[in-house]
């Protein structure tokens, strides 16, 4: 071979190598820009979604991550903001009534119309459960009765559907399912579910006889959910409902008569628990506090009947569809609810009381 044509293959080769390289690295930026929607949608996929049902659980949002900007050398120092519950719900438009009770149905029997009225206004209402309600039962039975209280909510904001459920812990180390209407974030209920401390206040088997009165009290250290979450002291308990009103900035607040008010004896003592919880926990806050109000529990039916005509038609209604998922107390019509023993004698009364008027002593 010459050398003329030593270099002419030479240079043929090099040109073979480059086009290679050409084509290696057009194939390269091809597969890059198919492997970004690959991941994506990886992520995509693993992200919460939407339930069906009340005992389906989806994953509890984490706060969203934020750019911090580059300083420059003549830019003055950005405060630090305060974080945020990641219970926090913002409420467009509208004011917002945070309510909390011992037991699931409280809110319905003691504090209507006050809640329907707010949800028919167009607030946002948040409710918060803080017992299971499950009279050493279990969770079948309290499952039924949270059941029956979101098709009571969906009856007050005249609307059926299906309802999201998110798991959260808050800062506090509370742990709560928040569950929500698709649609509609105007409502949400939140469950705790701590047990059920038992008209005697002395709680139930199932459940090691632990009660809201025995952590109160300090007889007990913590008490835990019936539903395996997290347990919780009684300072948890109060930071947690106090978090709570920050969270969600409400302009009211309903919960049960405390102890020592001249309301609460004869009152079951879950509900005396809770309304003492609040009440220290919500009460001494300037924002939230002026709007506490204390509705009389099961001492109402010695007081005057002050609900009648559409008002009480449209409470009945609420409790009944709610009666559909508690087998203890169910009631078929308008008529055979009123003429439930107490229950009826509850439904036609409501009495809130604000701090002036508990007569504490």
């Amino acid at each position: 071979m010459t050398r003329t044509r030593t270099r002419s293959a030479r240079a043929r080769k090099r040109r073979r190598a480059a086009l290679l390289v050409a084509v290696v690295a057009v194939v390269a930026v091809a597969a890059a820009a198919i492997a970004v929607p690959i991941v994506l949608d990886r992520f995509a996929a693993s992200a919460p979604t939407a339930v069906s049902t009340p005992s389906s659980r989806g994953e509890s949002p984490g706060p969203a991550d934020s750019p911090t900007p580059t300083p420059t050398p003549t830019a003055t120092a950005t405060p630090t903001p305060t974080p945020t519950s990641p219970v926090a719900q913002p409420c467009a438009g509208g004011d917002t009534l945070l309510t909390i009770w011992a037991h699931p149905d409280d809110d319905i029997i003691f504090a209507n119309p006050t809640i329907s009225e707010a949800i028919a206004a167009g607030d946002c209402v948040r409710t918060v459960f803080v017992t299971a309600g499950d009279a050493g039962r279990g969770m079948d039975y309290t499952r039924a009765r949270e059941l029956g209280i979101l098709r009571a909510y969906n009856v007050m904001r005249g609307e059926e559907g299906l309802w999201d459920e998110t798991e959260i812990t808050l800062d506090a180390g509370m742990r709560v399912d928040r569950l929500t209407p698709q649609g509609d974030p105007r409502v949400s209920v939140l469950f705790v579910r701590l047990p059920d401390g038992n008209i005697t206040d002395g709680g139930f088997a199932a459940t090691g006889y632990a009660t809201l009165s025995k952590l109160l009290d300090g007889s007990i250290a913590s008490l835990a959910p019936i539903d395996g979450g997290p347990a919780l002291s009684s300072a948890q308990l109060t930071a947690s409902l106090a978090e709570l009103a920050e969270a969600f900035h409400p302009s009211q607040t309903l919960t049960h008569i405390p102890r020592g008010s001249a309301f609460a004896p004869g009152d079951h003592p879950d509900h005396s628990v809770v309304g003492t919880l609040v009440r220290d926990a919500i009460g001494p806050t300037a924002d939230a506090g002026p709007g506490l109000r204390y509705f009389v529990g099961y001492p109402s039916e010695n007081l005057p009947r002050n609900i009648e005509g559409a008002a009480l038609d449209t409470k009945v209604e609420v409790y009944r569809v709610y009666t559909q998922q508690d087998d203890v107390i169910r009631c078929a019509d308008r008529d055979g609810c009123l003429k439930t023993r107490k229950f009826g004698e509850w439904l036609r009364r409501s009495y809130p009381k604000t701090e002036a008027e508990l007569q504490m002593p």
